[in-house]
């Protein structure tokens, strides 16, 4: 992919750039005592996340969350997936960001997730470049 002019925003960790990415994915997490089980909408990062334990060193797949749902966001990962093949191949720069809508179809057994993408705007050759002319060789004579 050259999506390195794409940025996905995350839930709460700031920008992710879309080249970067090798997975997409959803997950629910566990019921929590008080708190219920919520679906991750997510990205898996080309970087190696890991920590240490006392047994040794444990490396994973980072992940990045997108947007959280009370439902499964089904559709989620292949509408990201197409929606950035479609940016890949009209060479796009811009912004890709999720909202989770609410419950989809009348049972509300899965979740709504709208994406959207925002191009950046073009700005003129003299605010992005400011090159400086050269100049002609000192005559030593």
């Amino acid at each position: 992919m050259a999506l390195h002019n794409v940025w996905i925003a995350t839930a709460s960790d700031g920008l992710v750039r879309a080249d970067q990415i090798v997975g997409i994915g959803t997950h629910q997490t566990p019921r929590l005592a008080g708190k219920p089980a919520h679906w991750l909408f997510y990205v898996n990062v080309a970087v190696p996340a890991g920590s240490g334990t006392p047994g040794g060193w444990d490396v994973g797949i980072l992940n990045r969350t997108i947007v959280q749902c009370s439902q499964q966001p089904t559709e989620a990962p292949v509408q990201l997936a197409q929606l950035l093949s479609h940016l890949d191949a009209t060479g796009a720069a811009g912004l890709v960001e999720a909202r989770y809508s609410g419950p989809r179809g009348n049972g509300g057994d899965t979740a709504e997730v709208d994406l959207g993408f925002t191009p950046f705007p073009v700005l003129a050759a003299q605010s992005r470049i400011h090159a400086v002319q050269p100049q002609p060789p000192a005559d030593r004579t």
